[in-house]
């Protein structure tokens, strides 16, 4: 665990390694990297990060508009008690947010469905990074394209363009 300043207040990081076995060994090992905010005040409004555009050379997309039935939904899938993301009047009047908060987990999942289903390669490693929040107040778009002979580099874009998370993955 380390505790970081971020533009948006003071930042916990803590890793989590999760390892699953089959009979045969270690099938998978999975280093899940969690960010924990400050409470925002009452009344305020929660710190969102801007960030940088993905580049415009991207020949994978697709447009995606989480509602609040899915996102309750992708909370119970996963065990996710966390009211930012099915609750509307506390993601907004307690957490500051401007709407519910769209998983991680479930821009990431988007982002493997895009790469999956445009490059129809076997996947082989997958490494991304959350940079800002999304939310249910608009649609978000996933965008990709291929990195050399082996490789993808995919974005999740916030409504206005800007990085929500970053990812590259390895192909077989």
């Amino acid at each position: 665990m380390q505790l970081r300043q971020g533009s948006t207040g003071t930042l916990i990081l803590a890793t989590q390694t999760r390892r699953s076995y089959t009979p045969r060994g270690l099938a998978i090992t999975e280093d899940g990297h969690s960010v924990f905010r400050e409470a925002v005040p009452p009344g305020a409004q929660s710190g969102i990060p801007k960030r940088e555009t993905p580049p415009p050379d991207t020949i994978w997309r697709r447009t995606l508009a989480p509602d609040a039935v899915t996102l309750f939904r992708y909370s119970a899938l996963t065990f996710n008690p966390h009211r930012i993301h099915y609750d509307r009047p506390y993601a907004m009047s307690v957490e500051g947010y401007p709407g519910l908060v769209v998983h991680g987990p479930f821009s990431q999942q988007c982002l493997l469905d895009l790469l999956r289903d445009s490059a129809r390669r076997p996947i082989l490693r997958f490494e991304m990074r959350a940079r800002a929040p999304l939310f249910d107040t608009a649609p978000f778009t996933v965008v990709g394209r291929p990195l050399g002979d082996n490789g993808a580099e995919l974005w999740a874009m916030t409504p206005d363009r800007t990085i929500a998370m970053q990812a590259t993955a390895t192909l077989g």
